[in-house]
């Protein structure tokens, strides 16, 4: 059995067109995986093994694969995930964080921090992902590792340290200096296996030594035993101590080491697979994992050794062709065997293993057991998606599940020919199985099917898959705007559902107040005010029920309600006729009277624009987006070129990248992220409406 102790479960993440994959193939090449050095641009890595991932050059969807790395006589294995890094499969990012004990941040030596850069490092923020730092393309014209570990520094406020310094830049990138081992390393030309150690260049001595200065300095705040060896007049500093105290803060986000490389060039990437054994965290060094009890909520823990009952979280479905469902899983505790027997906290029903996968990208492999620490895939589980929590029957628990952000864009579809809507069904159900981001819908007034999703590449994959994978084409009408809806002020209002038909009737009375909700929150805020009695504590759900299924359709336009609270203060009930529909329905239709006097508004998603583009095109490119309804917000000249940052609604983006290439003659490049919802101005509500 492994040791929890020389186990590593870690993500690549990155701005798209970082090296995040070419990263990945270096790693599987030098830790003998592989045999042949992968490349993007021809289409034959082990890691973008779909076929719109080879025609397109980018990552989709997240790939796992197990490798080892030998460190100093001890083998590590190392379960890796590669994860996209375009902002329409950020989902992909976020359900991979959370299983992952630790990451690689890549970032582009020229680029810099980048729009999906932030995105990504504040996911890992969120779920506190211990992570290091590799500043990748370190051969890329326009290269400087000094500006971006300044930039991580200011725009992503991290304690960012160099570990190491590169030996020249651009076609003159050789190799890196260690700070820590005082030596330099310069890699051959061909592909990179070998490399030789040499002294500190003479002419970069006084760059190092001030370098490690402030490694030093940074590390001996945090550590008593360092502190005294860094301010005694003599004597030297134990190698051994940096690298204890170095661990310990990356493990607790005080300190994030940074390395750097030239994986595409073969440089780089022996250093890195040694920092990410050293500084990243083994699964046993999250002391306990937290969850809730199903029967009465309180917190329940438990710890990652193999002892403790079986744990697993389910963070990934994958339809393959050959063994059907498989659910990708990260085991937190316990033991898991073929044959064993399964809690979903979200149905409540127990489920069986059929059998236990280990991934390898598009293969795989049957093994036994998946223990404490593990990632790999189970065959045979039915009715689980995406943040369920299995768990051992005799000891149910609730962990915290993946939240994902709600597509922005939508469009109308439809089978090309009759006999494929049934097949069509089949086929998104599949798809929205796979990816939790996908939403099928279907529009009360028009009756016809919204797939809703993204951005416009991720419903573009979506609708290419149809038709390469499950053979169903459709056609698609134009993009729509995931628009919501939320009040203006607060009304009161009360609502009496009555309806006598002879015998047994309905009734419902309710008394409630209908406000915006609080900023920052989301959904319904529900507040209940109910005093002696006057409802039930079961009509009481009733009611709550009953606002939340009113909220899916709003009164202005008929689009789900963004966010609202309601305070249910009095009410009645007759003591044969009330019953828990009675008040469901009253809450409904209180819901459509009340919300009209509440002043509803609209709100549309505006994206954050990012653009890189030569000095000529700044013009021209300004004033198409303030055609388009942008704000500017930012411009400077970075690398060459302008760095023009807006925010634009996302009715005014579609095809905006195709436009972009036409104004620019090309050679401008754009980045559309998600930033937030905005109040739709009353001149373009009215346009809305007509066409609604």
């Amino acid at each position: 059995m492994k040791a929890l102790q020389q186990l590593r479960n870690i993500g690549i993440m990155a701005h798209v067109d970082a090296g995040k994959t070419t990263l990945t193939e270096r790693i599987l090449y030098y830790t003998g995986i592989t045999h042949k050095l992968g490349s993007v641009d021809e289409g034959n890595t082990v890691m973008d093994t779909d076929p719109q991932e080879t025609k397109r050059g980018i990552t989709i969807s997240s790939a796992a694969i197990t490798t080892f790395w030998n460190q100093e006589g001890i083998p590590y294995q190392i379960n890796l995930i590669d994860t996209p890094g375009h902002v329409d499969f950020t989902a992909e990012v976020e359900r991979s964080l959370r299983v992952l004990d630790g990451a690689v941040a890549v970032f582009c030596a020229k680029s810099g921090v980048q729009p999906q850069s932030e995105t990504v490092w504040h996911q890992a923020n969120r779920y506190k992902v211990p992570r290091i730092v590799m500043i990748n393309k370190m051969d890329r014209q326009g290269a400087d590792f000094v500006r971006v570990v300044n930039e991580i520094r200011l725009r992503l406020c991290a304690n960012v340290v160099p570990v190491q310094l590169p030996i020249g830049s651009e076609d003159l990138f050789v190799g890196v200096i260690d700070l820590i081992l005082w030596q330099a390393m310069i890699w051959n030309e061909s592909d990179g296996k070998d490399y030789v150690v040499v002294e500190i260049p003479s002419e970069m001595y006084a760059e190092a030594e001030q370098a490690r200065q402030v490694l030093l300095e940074e590390l001996a705040q945090f550590d008593e035993a360092l502190f005294e060896q860094y301010t005694a007049l003599s004597g030297t500093i134990k190698v051994e101590d940096i690298y204890r105290v170095l661990r310990v803060t990356t493990l607790t986000g005080q300190v994030i080491p940074v390395l750097c490389g030239a994986a595409y060039k073969n440089k780089g990437v022996q250093p890195m697979l040694d920092a990410v054994v050293r500084y990243l965290p083994a699964p046993s060094d999250l002391v306990e994992v937290k969850g809730l009890s199903p029967d009465t909520g309180e917190v329940m823990i438990r710890i990652a050794t193999t002892e403790e009952p079986a744990l697993a979280l389910a963070f990934k479905i994958v339809s393959d062709a050959y063994v059907g469902k498989l659910v990708m899983v990260r085991i937190y505790a316990g033991r898991l065997c073929a044959g064993d027997t399964l809690w979903n906290s979200r149905t409540g029903k127990k489920i069986r293993v059929s059998r236990l996968l280990r991934i390898f990208s598009d293969k795989t492999e049957s093994i036994d057991a998946l223990t404490a620490g593990d990632i790999g895939a189970v065959v045979g589980l039915k009715d689980v998606k995406t943040g369920d929590t299995l768990s051992d029957p005799e000891y149910p628990i609730f962990l915290e599940t993946i939240n994902f952000p709600k597509p922005v864009i939508g469009y109308a579809i439809e089978a090309k020919s009759s006999k494929d809507s049934d097949r069509l069904a089949e086929s998104l159900a599949k798809l929205m199985d796979e990816d939790p981001t996908l939403i099928v819908e279907v529009d009360v007034q028009s009756g016809q099917t919204i797939l809703k999703g993204m951005g416009e590449l991720h419903l573009e994959v979506v609708l290419e898959k149809l038709a390469s994978e499950y053979h169903v084409e459709v056609n698609k009408g134009q993009p729509q705007v995931a628009y919501r809806e939320v009040f203006s002020k607060s009304v009161l209002h009360r609502t009496v559902y009555k309806k006598q038909n002879g015998g047994v009737g309905n009734f419902a009375d309710i008394h409630f107040e209908l406000s915006p909700c609080e900023d920052g929150l989301l959904g319904l805020q529900f507040v209940n005010d109910i005093r002696g009695g006057a409802i039930p504590k079961e009509f009481v759900a009733s009611v709550q029920k009953g606002f939340e299924g009113a909220m899916k359709s709003g009164v202005l336009a008929g689009y789900p309600v963004d966010s609202m609270k309601v305070r249910l203060f009095d009410g009645s009930v007759h003591e044969n006729d009330s019953h828990a529909l009675d008040f469901e329905h009253a809450a409904y239709l209180g819901f459509k009277e009340a919300a009209v006097k509440a002043g509803p508004k609209l709100m549309e998603p505006c994206m954050s624009v990012a653009i890189t583009a030569p000095d000529e095109y700044t013009g021209a490119i300004t004033g198409d987006l303030n055609r388009r309804r942008g704000l500017i917000k930012g411009l400077e000249m970075k690398t060459g070129v302008q760095w023009l940052t807006a925010e634009v609604p996302l009715s005014g983006l579609f095809g905006y990248v195709t436009s972009l290439r036409t104004l620019s003659s090309g050679r401008a490049a754009a980045t559309i992220t998600f930033h937030r919802y905005q109040l739709v101005p009353d001149s373009i509500v009215d346009k809305l409406l007509i066409i609604k």
